[in-house]
């Protein structure tokens, strides 16, 4: 397609997703000639978009938890900018599961640090 044909659409589907029009097709449960038409300039589904989105790992979830969240290049990209492995989040789900006393004392030290943070703020308003 040349440049000065290409619509937003097409754009969307093939630059920003990276989708083919059959891969679309498949992912969307619509027929090829849809999907042509959506390139042409026909309006995509709002649905068809977010699965477009999320099967390319631009979007995660559709709640407002997953806000800033995205897969990239096989990481989950956090909102503060750090990419994990998936075994970065194994480790750290696991770590968080055996919970050793040595833990449980940092934490409780941890939360009392807080709760004076908290009220020495609330003191100062």
């Amino acid at each position: 397609m040349k440049y000065n044909e290409m619509t937003e659409n097409y754009f969307f589907r093939f630059y920003k997703c990276g989708l083919s029009i059959e891969k679309t097709a498949n992912l969307c449960f619509k027929s090829v000639i849809e999907v042509k038409k959506w390139d042409e300039g026909k309006t995509i589904p709002p649905e068809c978009k977010r699965l477009m989105r999320m099967h390319t790992g631009k979007k995660l979830g559709v709640g407002s938890n997953w806000h800033g969240f995205e897969i990239r290049k096989n990481k989950l990209l956090l909102p503060t900018g750090r990419e994990l492995e998936p075994q970065q989040i194994l480790t750290a789900v696991a770590l968080l599961e055996i919970e050793c006393d040595t833990d449980r004392r940092t934490l409780t030290k941890l939360m009392r640090l807080v709760r004076a943070l908290s009220m020495m703020q609330e003191s100062n308003r």
